[in-house]
């Protein structure tokens, strides 16, 4: 009985076992654009920082210059995927491990990261090009 009520009391007390964000508020919209007017090569952020337990609204939108392969597979791994929308359809699914764009186009994941780390993605075939970047949970 003592070692149950020492653990509810660790459990209680200690805030950093507890998840960050709030679910109640609004997902926050973060935007990663492939390619631009100036270079196919660009990206329009590299580095995203995140905090377990928070909705969040990623778009990726492709420019259309390139065919862009979009690898996360660790940081995937490593969410709870709400849904995902493309062109006002919507796909209810729980894994996710790349995303290709042939064309010109924007998809929307919605998310909620449930382990910190840093977790790498890049553009498959076009890392040397600087595609790359990371997403820092915390």
């Amino acid at each position: 009985m003592v070692k149950v009520i020492i653990l509810l009391f660790v459990f209680a007390f200690n805030t950093s076992i507890l998840a960050k964000g709030d679910l109640a508020i609004r997902a926050k919209k973060l935007e990663l654009k492939l390619g631009s007017d100036k270079s196919d090569y660009d990206m329009s952020q590299k580095v995203f920082e995140l905090e377990t337990g928070k909705a969040y609204r990623l778009e990726i939108s492709s420019m259309g210059f390139k065919e862009y392969e979009f690898e996360a597979e660790d940081f995937f791994r490593n969410v709870w995927i709400r849904n995902i929308e493309v062109e006002g359809i919507e796909i209810d699914t729980s894994i996710l491990n790349e995303i290709e764009f042939e064309r010109e186009g924007e998809i929307e994941i919605k998310f909620v990261p449930i382990r910190p780390g840093k977790y790498e993605f890049e553009i498959e075939g076009l890392q040397s090009k600087g595609m790359v970047g990371e997403f820092i949970v915390k």
